[in-house]
């Protein structure tokens, strides 16, 4: 029987505002762990309050790794990322400690434990075509020639996702083949220098994920999110850039509603403070489903409710951790 002598990391996933970042400070500290932050809204500098980045106290008590390591204004790719994570934990289980895997960014734990497909590379000409094209005809055109060319991505990807589309667009363009047959090609990635429990934390109930993240976006306004968001706005790299609302930091969910607002953008009746508050939870609920869609494709992950089941939580870890 073989048996896997690499040392153990905990890969702790689970829809937003769902307890991750509480409870990997907790085992970090008790398991002498460092954690390598999975989220793609952390990596940018910044985006502190809205992201609900662990605060100062916090990173010092326990070493954090992959966050704020690009600006605002620049990109970081999931293939940038699982290099960035793998070195990372290579470093981590080399000083004897535990890695913790936390986080919620489906495509950056894909990217590190199941690799991507080696789809072209992205290329300055094409996309400044695409882009050049949208600003004439519009992202819901664009769109529907993609739904034309590739109906499976086009059904994933929202008409007001116009970093997506382009992406589609830019590599079918390139390779004359559609984006969902490149993705269904993944390559394994090389093997990590350690044996992963996956655990998903997930309240049973929706209602409360709802409610828990309800409550987390007013305390963060509470807390000068829209401040923040000001603050993003007056940099000068933001400032001057002809499309800011289209980089990625800037559409995380919560700063792109919270750009909006501050563009004085209107849909309904209601209060503009009111109308703001409910598109942005509205979006953060959206987001925490498609997570928990993503997450039901881990097969191998074990699933707890971080309220009810944590006894069987606890025991599912020491056991791996022996």
């Amino acid at each position: 029987m073989h048996i896997d002598s690499r040392p153990p990391a905990i890969a702790l996933m689970g829809p937003t505002a769902s307890g991750k970042t509480a409870l990997a400070l907790e085992w970090a500290r008790r398991f002498d762990g460092e954690i390598v932050s999975v989220d793609s809204a952390l990596v940018y500098r910044g985006l502190d309050i809205g992201a609900a980045k662990p605060d100062a106290e916090e990173r010092a008590s326990v070493p954090h790794h992959l966050i704020d390591v690009r600006d605002p204004w620049q990109t970081y790719s999931a293939a940038e990322f699982a290099e960035d994570a793998r070195k990372a934990v290579e470093d981590i289980t080399s000083r004897g400690k535990l890695p913790i895997l936390a986080g919620g960014t489906g495509l950056y734990f894909r990217a590190l434990l199941h690799g991507l497909s080696p789809m072209p590379e992205a290329d300055a000409e094409t996309r400044a075509g695409i882009e050049a094209e949208a600003n004439a005809r519009g992202w819901p055109a664009m769109h529907a020639e993609l739904a034309r060319i590739d109906p499976p991505a086009a059904a994933k990807i929202r008409p007001s996702d116009p970093q997506r589309i382009q992406r589609a667009l830019e590599v079918y363009r390139l390779s004359g083949r559609p984006i969902s047959e490149w993705q269904r090609e993944a390559v394994a990635p090389a093997r990590l220098p350690c044996r992963v429990l996956k655990i998903v934390v997930a309240p049973a109930d929706r209602a409360v994920l709802h409610a828990r993240i309800a409550a987390r976006f007013d305390a963060m306004l509470a807390a000068g999110f829209l401040d923040e968001v000001r603050r993003l706005r007056a940099l000068p790299e933001l400032r001057s850039h002809p499309r800011p609302r289209d980089l990625p930091a800037i559409r995380a969910v919560g700063y792109r509603q919270a750009w909006e607002y501050l563009d004085g953008e209107r849909l309904d009746g209601k209060s503009p403070a009111e109308e703001f508050r409910d598109r942005a939870i509205f979006a953060t609920r959206q987001l925490a489903k498609r997570q928990i869609t993503w997450l039901r494709g881990e097969l191998d992950a074990r699933w707890f409710d971080p309220a009810t089941d944590r006894v069987r939580l606890e025991d599912a870890v020491n056991l791996f951790l022996g």
